[in-house]
């Protein structure tokens, strides 16, 4: 477990890391083309009143800093603030999308960990052809996420647990096949191989156990990997997720609302990167 002053520093990180990503995402969305228009100023009915209310609001409110001093007021009370786009609370938007974004990131890390697991443990006991039976995954590697989901639903095969899992793979294979490989090399197997335990037998009670830590750590990775393919997946299969709201919400210049899916992106990778680098370290003591 780490001690006390590494919690602290981990903190210090992740309270330096959302800081920096709210503030880029509010300098970034500021100055982009088209921040003060709104789709209401299409309609007639709705123009002049549209033009008013963003006329007030950047006189008013305009300047980065006053954004960002709004924004973090808001968030220390427990606002998240209100959609410029929808017009209701951020809140509203965001719980009801957490749940499907947290099932889709759930299935696609549990089921993607597993099958990589179960695919790096045959060809790690192979001493010949195991590089050229993992080109495959080295392959899947190099095709883009967005390819990926758009091939999967033009054919109608598979769909976003699919695309996940087939990500999380091509990723966490090559670490674990290494990892694996490393471990069956290590003198305390060898010696027990030598004594005729089995190969069921030497992973139980050798190979895994050893392993612990970095599994754990690699889980907690695939799940920053995960989240990095969200926006993508959610918004070509059009599922009512957090990356879809982000990505509705950067094409309206709606801050209010992709301020709040950024920093909740950032809290979550940054708490998973953390608890992976400590269970990378409590492995190497």
């Amino acid at each position: 477990m780490m001690p006390l002053p590494a919690w602290t520093r981990s903190f210090g990180r992740i309270v330096v890391m959302v800081l920096l990503v709210a503030f880029g995402t509010i300098l970034l969305m500021r100055f982009a083309p088209g921040y003060y228009s709104d789709i209401r100023e299409m309609d007639a009915q709705h123009a002049e009143s549209a033009r008013s209310s963003l006329q007030a609001e950047q006189l008013h409110g305009g300047s980065v800093l006053a954004i960002a001093r709004s924004a973090f007021g808001g968030w220390l009370h427990g606002d998240l603030g209100r959609s410029r786009q929808y017009g209701v609370p951020v809140r509203e938007l965001i719980q009801p999308r957490l749940k499907v974004s947290g099932a889709l990131l759930g299935r696609g890390v549990l089921v993607g960990w597993v099958v990589a697991l179960c695919a790096a443990l045959p060809l790690s006991t192979l001493r010949r052809w195991s590089g050229i039976l993992g080109v495959p995954f080295s392959l899947l590697l190099a095709v883009p996420v967005g390819a990926m989901a758009t091939l999967c639903l033009v054919s109608g095969v598979g769909g976003p647990v699919l695309v996940l899992v087939l990500l999380l793979v091509s990723r966490d294979f090559k670490f674990l096949h290494r990892a694996l490989e490393t471990a069956w090399e290590a003198p305390h197997v060898l010696t027990a191989r030598a004594q005729g335990l089995s190969v069921t037998q030497l992973l139980r009670t050798h190979v895994l156990p050893s392993l612990w830590p970095q599994l754990i750590a690699l889980a907690l990775l695939s799940f920053v990997t995960a989240l990095s393919a969200i926006v993508p997946v959610e918004v070509i299969f059009d599922l009512p997720g957090i990356g879809q709201l982000a990505w509705v919400a950067a094409m309206n210049r709606d801050l209010p609302v992709l301020l709040a899916c950024t920093i909740l992106v950032t809290i979550a990778v940054a708490l998973a990167s953390s608890c992976s680098r400590s269970s990378r370290l409590e492995g190497e003591a």
